[in-house]
This record gives C-alpha cells, sequence and structure tokens, in this order.
C-alpha cells in the first residue's frame, strides 16, 4: 500500500466517525425537540447557528488549513464535535438559546472536518490524474453520505433504546476513540501551502469557482427546504411513523444516496474521462423536473405517503449525481497549492445553501405544508441549473 493511499484511507476513516456522530446528532435534536413539544419552526431554528457558523467556518477554515495543514483542522474539528455533544448532556439546560449554541459547535466541528477531508484528497492525487481524482472524491462523499444515514438511524435507535443522555455519551465515546488513532497516522505537514497565505486570498477571483459555489448555494438549498424538517415532522406527525421508522428511512435514504454517489463514476460511464460542466447542466436539468412533478402530485390530490416515499427514492439518486458532479469540479477548478483555500470557499456556500434551506424547510412547511416546500426547492434547482449554464470546461 502506498504512503498516499494509506492516508486517503485514515482520512476517510476519520471522516466516516465524524459523519456517523454528526447524522445520529441531528436526529436526536428533531425528534427530541419535537417529542418536547417545539413547533416546525422551533425545530429548524436550533439549527439556525449551525448552518450560520459553517459559512463562517468554511471561509475562515481554508485559510487556516493552509497555514496550519489540514490535518490540524480536521482534529480541530473533532474535539470540538466531542464538546459539543457533551454540551448537552444536562437535559436542564436545553432552553432554545443554549442547544442553539451547542449546534453552533458542532456546525464549526462538521464544516471544519468535511472541508479537511475533502482537499485533503487533492493533494494526495498526482496533478493531471483526473480520472483518479473523481473516483477518490466521489467514494469519499459517498461514503460519508452513507455513514451520515446510518447516523440517522443510530440516532434514531439510541433515542428510542437509551435515551437522549446515554446516545450522546456513546458517540461522543467512540469518536474520542478515532481522534486519537488518526492523530498517530496522519503526516503533520499534509495540506499545508508552501506560502503563507493572505486572508484575503479565501475570496475567490476564479469566474468558474465563482459561478459553480452559487450552484452549489441553490442545490444544497433545494435538498434541505424540504428534506431537513418537513420530512421526518410530516413522517411522524401526518403519516403517523414512529421514531424507527422515521429513523430507518431516512437512514435508507441517505445510505442510498451515498451508495449513487460513490458510484458515480460508474454510472455515468466517464472510463477515459473525467466529467464538466456539460454533465452538471444536464443532471441539474433532470433533478428540476422531481420536486416539479411531486408538487403538481399532492395539488392533484395524490396520496402523500406514495408521493413523499417514491418521489424521494428518485430525488435522493439524481441529487447524489449532482452532487459527485460538483464535488469533482471544485478540485478540477482549484489550483493545487490553494485546494484548501478553494473548497474553503466552495463549502462555505454550500453552507449558506443549507442554511437557507434549513430555515425555509420549517417556515414553508409550517405555512404552506409539504407541497410548498416542494415548489420552493423546485425554485431553487432552476437557479442551480441557470447559473451551471456559465460554467466552462475543466482545463486538464
Amino acid at each position: 500500500m502506498t504512503l498516499d493511499l494509506r492516508n486517503y484511507l485514515t482520512v476517510t476513516g476519520g471522516y466516516w466517525a465524524f459523519t456517523l456522530t454528526d447524522g445520529a446528532l441531528r436526529m436526536l435534536v428533531v425528534l427530541y425537540f419535537h417529542q418536547l413539544g417545539y413547533s416546525p419552526f422551533q425545530v429548524a431554528m436550533l439549527f439556525l447557528f449551525y448552518e450560520f457558523f459553517g459559512i463562517v467556518t468554511n471561509l475562515v477554515g481554508g485559510w487556516l488549513a493552509a497555514r496550519l495543514g489540514l490535518n490540524v483542522t480536521m482534529h480541530i474539528g473533532m474535539v470540538m464535535q466531542i464538546a459539543a455533544l457533551g454540551m448537552l448532556l444536562p437535559t436542564a439546560w436545553l432552553s432554545v438559546p443554549y442547544v442553539m449554541f451547542a449546534q453552533a459547535l458542532s456546525g464549526i466541528a462538521k464544516d471544519l472536518n468535511k472541508m479537511s477531508a475533502k482537499a485533503s484528497v487533492k493533494t494526495l492525487v498526482p496533478q493531471g490524474a483526473d480520472v483518479r481524482l473523481f473516483k477518490w472524491v466521489a467514494l469519499l462523499t459517498g461514503s460519508k453520505n452513507a455513514l451520515k444515514g446510518l447516523g440517522f438511524f443510530l440516532g434514531a435507535v439510541l433515542l428510542q433504546m437509551v435515551g437522549f443522555q446515554y446516545a450522546l455519551l456513546v458517540l461522543a465515546g467512540g469518536l474520542f476513540v478515532v481522534t486519537l488513532v488518526t492523530l498517530l497516522l496522519l503526516p503533520d505537514e499534509l495540506g499545508k501551502a508552501k506560502a503563507k497565505p493572505k486572508f484575503t486570498q479565501v475570496f475567490s477571483n476564479n469566474a468558474a469557482i465563482n459561478g459553480l459555489s452559487a450552484a452549489r448555494f441553490f442545490l444544497f438549498g433545494a435538498r434541505d427546504v424540504w428534506f431537513v424538517v418537513a420530512v421526518p415532522v410530516f413522517m411522524f406527525a401526518v403519516l403517523g411513523w414512529s421514531f424507527m421508522q422515521v429513523g430507518g428511512f431516512m437512514a435508507l435514504w441517505v445510505v442510498g444516496y451515498g451508495v449513487v454517489q460513490a458510484s458515480a463514476p460508474v454510472l455515468l460511464g466517464l472510463k477515459t474521462h473525467a466529467p464538466g460542466a456539460k454533465e452538471a447542466r444536464f443532471w441539474a436539468l433532470m433533478l428540476l423536473l422531481i420536486p416539479l412533478a411531486m408538487a403538481l402530485a399532492l395539488g392533484q390530490g395524490w396520496d402523500a405517503g406514495t408521493v413523499l416515499v417514491v418521489g424521494l427514492l428518485v430525488f435522493g439518486v439524481v441529487f447524489a449525481i449532482n452532487s459527485a458532479l460538483h464535488s469533482y469540479l471544485i478540485l478540477a477548478y482549484a489550483d493545487h497549492d490553494k485546494v484548501a483555500l478553494k473548497v474553503g470557499f466552495y463549502y462555505m456556500a454550500n453552507a449558506g445553501g443549507r442554511l437557507a434551506g434549513t430555515v425555509l424547510s420549517g417556515w414553508s412547511y409550517q405555512q404552506y405544508g409539504l407541497e410548498g416546500c416542494l415548489w420552493l426547492s423546485a425554485g431553487f434547482v432552476l437557479a442551480a441549473l441557470l447559473l451551471s449554464l456559465r460554467l466552462p470546461a475543466v482545463q486538464a
């Protein structure tokens, strides 16, 4: 096994462990606080700082990683996640502002870890090896999302079997062990730029990266505007599903989404060349049709449970391909020595889309129901498609 492959596997393993805790914590918070009587909008607001500080973290985190190394920023994220889990243990303190603060810490941790892991892939692949880069980033991102799905299920199971506090202890303890292992295995210089970049360099002057980042904002807003709050609350409150059923379905959805994402190089049949902007535009158009069809079906009085389940499955497949294409394109557009800065800027836009989607998910579901969330989702995908029209070809 080469050193680069060993480091790639170590980064991936650490990312997997972190993602399990992140998915589990998300499901714990949504279901536990809905059970306590919080409205959908109040549940969404618990994640407001989680998403907002993701924007700040990606902006500053890329700069820090370029100066300190991706190894350092990845492990700072892991330690912060352990602290965020510990903060939620005293249930007597769980007021809305307090939980929002703990979620802010978790949001910072998540985006430090994600930015570090994904940027690391670029540093571990030789320049010009575009097909390998696409395969490695698709595998990393897809497997991460599969683990996030398992995290959803793990959170629901732990909540039902051992309760909120013991669930947090299990998650924090497991992540602590993994943090120690990856800290010992990864090189200190991973991802550190040769020259110390100025903070102003975090803002991209690359039109391709700016356009892709704007499209990413709307792409992930389109998912979260109905997936974050509306879907689990609708399943529990309207369809009458149990915590285990909600967590289990969402887990399977995200696992399947991750498998499709990891398999994107095979599904797209691109064996001799990597994808480009043309593929990104085509798959954005395919994605647009799904929330439109779901909203129209609900408006015609079709069975809501069937529309939701079938629509989610189709949306998951097409969204996964869109996400895999975007995750590759940002690395392809970024300079090798400045990858941490550019990936940080790009995932700042990603976090912004999640923030908008999360807030709108709670608000639009409370005001207009699931159908309103789907119309908003379609509008966000349309914006992503229009922005993708100006993306340039990838330079080999």
